[in-house]
């Protein structure tokens, strides 16, 4: 490799086309094995005087973090959409430029979300386990039956790039769209949806609810006891967002009683090791953090990083940089 290629530091070893981009443009050491905590990333950083990283969750970098990285690092690439992990005012404060990976996990994140959606309406947890466990009976006319999804009434928290394109889906299933937002989009975003203002006055109108917004800086949870009730009984609820918008203490409260009927989350409040008593229940479809896990979706966030490296390096502007 030559010396004269920029130097970078990613804390997980990335997809294979982007590694070999790395292997070819890049001065790197070799990809880590096992993701990098934050305390391996700064002892990297020190010792390779790299001028970016490339981080995703298991690296946060906040606060005494910050402070702590070499002089020599000009940027800190997240592959993620999400920046919970990161202290972005303070990077910025320090000069170091961040940048994220939006757009490209949109359809991914938007297609696992009717995926909870249909297998928490339609019991396919239930159903799964009653089939590995060699099923054995005929069922009768009234057992194991789920709730129907198309025509149903749909409610979308956060009404960003993945819940317009659950919207759009959505669609495809003659659901009536109903979406709370911080302000009301051009009615051109709205893919049709109905806005409301007041979080309070759409709930009781969902059938089914699913959350697409960032985690509050505070971590207080947007579905609690109290709007958990405000949905229709036997409703289901869907996460596919950040597992601190839910009370799960509320949330099991609600599937054991029947006030939810069943839920899909793809995230939750303690990764990645759940509470066991949500783990538990039958009622409750569930995948492991996976809204961007394809090959496609994977290979273009990794190669969204390393073009924005490629440009810092360059002196031209960052492709998706994230700022204050």
């Amino acid at each position: 490799m030559s010396a004269d290629k920029p130097r970078l530091i990613r804390s997980v070893r990335l997809l294979a086309a982007a590694e070999k981009r790395i292997e070819a443009e890049f001065l790197a050491p070799p990809s880590p094995a096992t993701p990098l905590n934050t305390a391996a990333i700064l002892k990297l950083a020190h010792e390779f005087q790299p001028t970016a990283i490339l981080v995703t969750h298991h690296a946060p970098l906040k606060g005494q973090d910050i402070a702590a990285l070499p002089d020599c690092v000009k940027l800190v690439a997240t592959v993620s959409v999400g920046l919970d992990h990161l202290d972005v005012p303070a990077l910025l404060a320090r000069g170091i430029a961040v940048s994220n990976t939006p757009d490209v996990l949109t359809d991914c994140n938007a297609d696992l979300t009717m995926m909870l959606i249909i297998a928490a309406c339609r019991r396919a947890a239930e159903y799964y386990t009653l089939m590995k466990k060699g099923w054995g009976h005929t069922l009768g006319m009234d057992e194991m039956l789920g709730h129907r999804v198309t025509g149903k009434t749909l409610g979308i928290i956060g009404m960003g790039r993945i819940g317009q394109a659950v919207a759009r889906r959505a669609h495809g299933f003659e659901m009536n769209v109903l979406y709370h937002n911080r302000r009301q989009l051009d009615p051109a975003q709205e893919e049709g949806a109905t806005y409301y203002a007041n979080l309070e006055d759409m709930l009781p109108k969902c059938n089914i609810l699913s959350l697409h917004l960032p985690a509050a800086p505070n971590g207080q949870p947007i579905m609690t006891a109290r709007t958990l009730g405000l949905l229709p009984r036997g409703s289901v609820l869907v996460n596919a967002a950040r597992g601190a918008l839910i009370d799960e203490t509320a949330l099991i409260d609600a599937l054991r009683s029947g006030q939810l009927a069943g839920a899909g989350l793809d995230v939750y409040r303690n990764e990645p090791n759940p509470d066991p008593r949500i783990l538990a229940l039958p009622n409750v479809f569930m995948t492991p953090h996976v809204g961007s896990a394809t090959v496609e979706t994977r290979t273009a966030m990794c190669m969204l990083a390393l073009d924005n490296v490629a440009a810092l390096v360059a002196g031209t502007p960052l492709p998706s940089p994230v700022t204050a």
